[in-house]
């Protein structure tokens, strides 16, 4: 079909001969074109840390960086299955500004959860048993699925290939979850122990994914990502002085960085470019707007300055294909 294309287009027999002979060389330079590589977006846990995403996501939209598929935890999931229904960055960053995420992640103030501890036994006095934590989570699932387009609400109608991680509380093994109801697997990946209840999934119970894996490198690898960016919103480990530690609530936040900072560790080698927002000093349960805001903020500068770096990065795997 090339060889007669070019005969009605060859104006003389020379040139025509010059062109069959050019065919096979062009022929063989589009079958061996370089492919762009299937680039994973990995998106951590961190509570209302998490509003950094929207930040990292608006900028690599801006800039033409197409993200092919997303893995996520927690926080990372919730905003991670958002976008792969097609709900847009703008609508997205509208829910944490208006802090309307947070608010319905957290029913009722903790502290008021906290005193009103003893009214979750009276259940168990005439017989019923609900599993362990402060909160079912039903009204973020129901929230959540609200926030969806009605023919995306199953992992396998999204747009792009995505996975919320979970763990298995009963074998304390990780559980990515790739099918089934998109608002309730978010709802297993942030389900915080103790804050939260197990939710039950097929026939197991289900925590928070950041139990086991936090940023899920890996799982976006085995997912047949060639290009992964990796996107953890935990706060730094940075050494304190002793008197640090007498404030209420300071040694927990330090276990908390000491634990996220070891575990994320080798995921995050295993990525090709790392991107860490600025979220220090905002509270994983925070509802503050101000918060919301400043990571957001925190999100788009950390993926401003990683871009030179995401670029290199894809020319020089583009090159190593050719």
């Amino acid at each position: 079909m090339l060889r007669s294309s070019i005969f009605k287009l060859c104006p003389g027999p020379l040139l025509c001969a010059l062109m069959l002979l050019c065919a096979p060389a062009f022929a063989e330079t589009l079958s061996t074109e370089v492919k762009r590589p299937k680039i994973a977006l990995v998106l951590g846990g961190g509570g209302a840390r998490g509003a950094a995403h929207v930040g990292v996501l608006r900028i690599l939209e801006q800039e033409g960086i197409h993200v092919d598929m997303v893995t996520g935890t927690s926080i990372g999931a919730i905003v991670g299955g958002l976008y792969c229904a097609g709900v847009s960055v703008d609508a997205i960053e509208s829910k944490f500004r208006k802090t309307t995420i947070m608010r319905n992640y957290m029913t009722v103030p903790l502290i008021i959860s906290v005193a009103a501890r003893p009214l979750f036994l009276l259940p168990r006095l005439v017989g019923i048993r609900p599993y362990d934590g402060f909160y079912f989570g039903n009204k973020f699932r129901n929230y959540y699925r609200h926030c969806l387009p009605e023919n995306k609400r199953r992992i396998e109608d999204l747009n792009l290939p995505f996975r919320a991680m979970a763990t298995n509380l009963m074998t304390g093994e990780i559980c990515p979850i790739s099918r089934g109801d998109l608002a309730t697997a978010v709802q297993a990946s942030s389900a915080i122990p103790v804050l939260r209840r197990p939710v039950p999934m097929d026939d197991v119970l289900l925590v928070d994914g950041a139990v086991l894996v936090n940023v899920p490198v890996d799982e976006a690898k085995s997912m047949g990502a060639d290009f992964v960016i990796a996107v953890p919103v935990n706060e730094r480990l940075n050494p304190e002085a002793r008197d640090h530690f007498r404030r209420i609530g300071s040694v927990a936040r330090q276990i908390e960085k000491i634990f996220l900072t070891k575990t994320d560790g080798p995921q995050l080698d295993r990525a090709n470019v790392v991107i860490h927002p600025l979220t220090d000093g905002i509270d994983v349960l925070s509802t503050s707007s101000k918060d919301a805001h400043r990571a957001i903020h925190a999100g788009e500068a950390a993926a401003l300055k990683a871009l030179p770096e995401i670029r290199a990065k894809l020319a020089a795997f583009k090159a190593g294909q050719g």
